[in-house]
């Protein structure tokens, strides 16, 4: 993620209103590849008597045009309002808050380039305290997303997001909103964490090689760079992440964990990596695309490194 312009010539708001409005025009461009990615994360191995099932999704395309087929073009778009929710909330505070809490790590009278431990401190902070807030948002968005097709006549379990929310609560406790919050916390501060390094680094690479500018090309090319890296170490943590917010079953997230491991294995932590890197590489590009254009149109300033 490049460095903001001071903090004096753009306010917070006006920073938490471009970031979330990018956030959550990434989200609605993007969120049919999540829904392949969580569908992907619950399934489990079955057994027959003969042996192991096939699975019912299979890849990216295949998990898109299964619930395309089965369920219609729209249920690739379910969790989209509890989407929208927590990209305006968790988009906008995660950025938002980037400047503020990098200035205070390093301090008011510091002069220089921030140091890159400090960035990345500043991005796990972030990351950590804007998913606290938005963990309920999340938890909706992955129970829509999971709720495939169900028989005729027989009712979903949600009609839509404020009713589960409402439903959540009074079903299972106010405290239910926040299930998951553990690994959530992990993956989201560890994933801005590695946006934030791995971009700065992939632009600063592009920049090197004769011919490239600083211009959407090596926008799109560091936020691939900074999905794909972002992937590789937030996937374990999403799946369980993923499970337990779709399942209730689980008693705490090392419970999660070690059943996962025990029953499918090491690889099932990095089910659905194709369709993750897929969707949080082009949601990464949109993201940042946007927000740039956003961000001129509304103050007349830009990122830049």
């Amino acid at each position: 993620m490049a460095d903001l312009k001071p903090s004096s010539d753009i306010s917070f708001v006006e920073i938490f209103l471009c970031s979330a409005f990018a956030s959550c025009f990434a989200e609605f461009c993007t969120i049919p590849l999540d829904t392949a990615k969580v569908r992907l994360q619950l399934q489990r191995k079955t057994f027959a008597s003969e042996g192991v099932s096939l699975p019912k999704y299979r890849g990216l395309l295949g998990t898109v045009a299964t619930i395309a087929r089965e369920e219609g073009l729209a249920a690739l778009w379910k969790g989209i309002t509890a989407g929208l929710h927590r990209q305006f909330i968790y988009g906008g505070l995660r950025i938002g808050l980037y400047e503020p809490v990098k200035s205070f790590l390093v301090g008011s009278d510091f002069v220089g380039d921030i140091p890159l431990y400090q960035k990345i401190l500043a991005a796990l902070l972030t990351g950590a305290m804007a998913i606290v807030i938005a963990n309920p948002t999340d938890l909706v968005k992955v129970r829509l997303q999971a709720e495939g097709k169900l028989p005729a006549g027989v009712p979903g379990r949600y009609a839509g997001a404020l009713n589960a929310y409402f439903t959540i609560v009074r079903q299972e406790g106010l405290g239910a909103l926040w299930t998951g919050l553990g690994p959530n916390i992990a993956r989201n501060a560890i994933i801005n964490a590695a946006e934030l390094a791995s971009y700065d680094q992939v632009k600063q690479t592009v920049l090197q090689i004769p011919g490239f500018t600083d211009g959407a090309f090596t926008h799109v090319l560091a936020g691939l760079g900074a999905g794909f890296f972002a992937v590789c170490i937030g996937s374990p943590i999403d799946v369980v992440k993923s499970r337990m917010m779709g399942d209730s079953s689980y008693k705490n997230t090392v419970d999660c964990f070690i059943k996962t491991l025990k029953n499918e294995g090491i690889f099932a932590f990095y089910k659905g990596f194709l369709p993750n890197f897929g969707r949080l590489g082009s949601w990464n590009v949109v993201m940042f695309l946007t927000l740039e254009q956003v961000k001129k149109t509304v103050t007349g300033q830009a990122y830049y490194d």
